[in-house]
């Protein structure tokens, strides 16, 4: 579904992302963890296209995109949840979810979407006439998942979910997740919490210092002494 070759990216000419290689397969959930500033998020916007690549190819679906602008690689079936969730706090929950579908102009259809956010996340339904930014953390992070979702994507892309919300809420945060997938949308993780993104990835990839230094299963890398060392502390 996705497949990203020899990526390289940079702010003022300075290399955030030096070489990435790495996939996506249709209906799977792929982590891509390291420690903060090695190029997870880089990478991420790179693919959805809120940074420019200064050199390898991104392609999705089998054609290339990684000279396409980002609005024009959402309606292809990507979409992304932005580290810190980026909702308009001044918004209802539910016209947080509608403007989700700035892509779509069925509002038969957009108005079937919400009611489906709605099921999938009982939460927002009890809060559908809320201001986002009177949420807690994690109810605003399943409204950013939620909105995510109302662009139909093939491929959600989720940047640190399971930043600035509650312990409690990063377990649900992660079921949820789960819960997307098995709908057969595709994911692609960034997180700095491994053992937690790694505990539900079906494939993973750790990146240091702009470069892809391990990947495998999710199982494999979790239970490798190397990431245990290096990063777990165990």
């Amino acid at each position: 579904m996705l497949e990203i070759k020899n990526l390289k990216v940079s702010y003022d000419g300075v290399l955030a992302v030096s070489d990435v290689t790495m996939t996506v397969e249709p209906g799977k959930i792929v982590a891509l963890v390291g420690g903060n500033g090695n190029g997870k998020s880089t990478t991420l916007r790179a693919v959805a296209g809120l940074n420019g690549a200064d050199a390898g190819t991104i392609t999705f679906g089998g054609e290339p995109i990684h000279k396409l602008p980002a609005h024009k690689r959402v309606p292809l079936g990507l979409s992304l949840v932005p580290e810190g969730r980026r909702l308009f706090p001044r918004l209802t929950v539910r016209r947080n979810l509608e403007l989700g579908a700035y892509t779509r102009s069925d509002r038969h259809e957009i108005a079937r979407g919400v009611d489906e956010a709605f099921t999938t996340f009982p939460i927002l339904k009890e809060r559908e006439a809320q201001l986002a930014g009177t949420m807690s953390g994690g109810e605003q992070q399943m409204l950013a998942i939620a909105r995510g979702l109302m662009a139909r994507p093939k491929l959600l892309m989720l940047d640190e979910p399971s930043w600035g919300i509650a312990p409690k809420f990063v377990t649900k945060v992660l079921e949820v997740i789960q819960q997307v997938n098995a709908m057969g949308v595709a994911v692609l993780l960034v997180e700095q919490n491994l053992q937690k993104a790694l505990s539900i990835a079906h494939h993973g990839y750790v990146i240091q210092t702009g470069r892809i230094v391990m990947q495998g299963s999710g199982q494999d890398l979790l239970h490798d002494e190397r990431i245990k060392k290096a990063y777990l502390g165990l």
